[in-house]
């Protein structure tokens, strides 16, 4: 995609939650997608009935092509990476024959590394990462809902790659989602990572709902995590504004109390966790630039624990 051209033809990697949620919106905004994924049973079953979107807008029924990455024929204007954050270095590799034409590749996923993976195979300069606090929930087999937020905010990778930013915010606005080009991508990611770090492994370790922790001894330990993840982006050079975070795990806590964490609904379903991505990644970079991070670092260890200890059963 050429500096300042529209988003006309997207590539979506991974027909989970959000993914089928993007996939969904932007194709009934008339941008051409193709939904990517290695589940082959899934993707006949999605391009032969399409998605269901229930939102705000209503419901709506949409047809979506659907393919494994090797059948995707370039040249394609953006790669929008949302597969769980141990596959993304894979999935990124997937596509890699699309790199010659120049593809803009985009991750809003949770975590950190996948900005890295994107940067691998289709540049540091055509990379944008940013987040997105969109709810979405897969109900099977091919509806994704999702109501409230719509914010997403993203920017370059590199100073390069910022200019990319605004044709891509252009076409999620179309998709009807509230997007923000942020000068500070890093910080944007930094503060979603901190708040996730906060939450999803308190949640697995205790097993509890949002509701679950609303109390002083589930805020106590959420907010050292987030206060720790400021101290290592801080030492990394980049500023995040604490407070504002735990106030927004605050709210999460008082306001979503039947909310399940992801990382806790994955370790519910026998699914492998984003712990190395999330508080393992916090606690990596605080070991690397000497910050102490006890609290993350502990929950990161009692969840590998866990992990284990499932995968024996």
């Amino acid at each position: 995609m050429s500096e300042g051209k529209p988003v006309r033809t997207v590539v979506i990697l991974g027909a989970g939650a959000m993914g089928s949620l993007f996939a969904a919106r932007m194709a009934k905004a008339g941008i051409g997608v193709t939904l990517v994924d290695v589940n082959e049973q899934r993707l006949a079953m999605i391009a032969r009935d399409g998605l269901v979107l229930s939102d705000n807008d209503g419901t709506s029924h949409i047809a979506i092509d659907a393919r494994l990455a090797g059948d995707v024929a370039g040249p394609i204007d953006l790669i929008l990476l949302f597969t769980k954050s141990l596959h993304s270095a894979a999935a990124a590799r997937s596509l890699a024959h699309l790199a010659k034409d120049g593809p803009t590749a985009l991750t809003l996923q949770n975590g950190l590394g996948n900005a890295e993976a994107l940067a691998e195979v289709f540049g540091p300069e055509r990379v944008l990462m940013g987040t997105a606090h969109v709810p979405a929930e897969l109900e099977p087999p091919n509806k994704v809902i999702s109501a409230g937020f719509k914010h997403v905010h993203l920017g370059g990778y590199t100073p390069a790659a910022q200019v990319l930013a605004a044709p891509v915010a252009d076409a999620l606005a179309l998709a009807g989602f509230s997007p923000t080009v942020a000068e500070d991508a890093p910080a944007a990611v930094w503060s979603k990572l901190a708040f996730n770090a906060s939450l999803n492994a308190l949640a697995l370790v205790a097993g509890a709902s949002n509701a679950d922790m609303n109390n002083e001894w589930g805020k106590r330990i959420a907010h050292a995590i987030v206060a720790e993840a400021v101290a290592v982006a801080a030492a990394a050079g980049i500023a995040l504004d604490g407070a504002e975070i735990v106030a927004t795990v605050d709210q999460a806590l008082a306001e979503h109390g039947h909310h399940k964490a992801s990382m806790l609904q994955d370790y519910e379903a026998g699914r492998p966790t984003e712990i190395e991505f999330i508080n393992g990644a916090v606690a990596r970079e605080g070991e690397r630039l000497g910050v102490p991070t006890p609290v993350t670092a502990t929950l990161a260890d009692i969840v590998r624990l866990m992990e284990a200890r499932a995968q024996r059963a």
